[in-house]
């Protein structure tokens, strides 16, 4: 099974004169793998992702993605390194509010050519494909996403990051909105597409009580051993 994601040794702090956020020894994961990124608010979940997501980087120590040491790419190169193989799920989904549904899916394929010659036939296709499987309704398809509920726009970020097969997923606590009956039904559905896609699925949450529904959980409390360094 090959390795998606490796962390060694790796530290960050916002500023020189702060304490480390994060001090992770080491971290894997692998392709395919459903992890279960858990731990309380504020204890830097959000700042992990964006060490993995290229967003930031890290203080000291190596973060391998695909085989890539982000902290050598140039901040365009991590940019596009993140539009090719990252479909991310916002916790506040991040949708363009007038935009149709169809068109905020297709978005990501805007930005990167390599997901775009992932999709066999045409985007709108395929994003109408996303949206059947999500099961978001057809009459919903070409309205602006500001008009449908908090659930269905959850599916529309959904199918936003599952376009062009990614290779790895986030989920940003992008279920909190939601009662525990529709955020098992909805995580059981990107299960299923990111399965389908072969993609990596990273789900981050503080709330534990769907852990078990993922075959692999870490604490960031257990790993991040700011502690040892303080």
């Amino acid at each position: 099974m090959a390795r998606v994601i490796e962390l060694k040794d790796v530290t960050f702090q916002w500023h020189p004169d702060q304490s480390p956020t994060l001090n992770i020894p080491s971290l894997h994961i692998e392709q395919g793998e459903h992890l279960f990124l858990k731990g309380p608010s504020g204890c830097g979940k959000s700042t992990l992702l964006g060490l993995l997501t290229g967003i930031n980087t890290a203080t000291s120590g190596e973060i391998f993605a695909l085989g890539n040491n982000l902290k050598s790419l140039s901040a365009s190169a991590r940019d596009k390194f993140r539009a090719d193989h990252i479909g991310y799920i916002f916790q506040q989904f991040n949708l363009l509010p007038y935009l149709s549904v169809i068109d905020n899916v297709t978005l990501p394929c805007q930005f990167s050519a390599r997901r775009k010659n992932k999709v066999t036939g045409s985007l709108r296709d395929e994003a109408k494909h996303l949206l059947s499987h999500l099961r978001l309704p057809e009459a919903l398809w070409s309205k602006p996403v500001i008009e449908l509920s908090i659930g269905q726009q959850q599916r529309v970020a959904a199918a936003r990051a599952l376009i062009g097969q990614p290779e790895f997923l986030i989920a940003d606590e992008p279920t909190s909105a939601l009662d525990h009956d529709n955020r098992e039904a909805f995580i059981e559905l990107l299960m299923e597409q990111a399965n389908r896609a072969q993609s990596t699925l990273i789900f981050v949450s503080h709330d534990p009580t769907l852990e078990s529904l993922f075959s692999r959980t870490e604490n960031l409390q257990d790993i991040n051993q700011v502690g040892a360094i303080l």
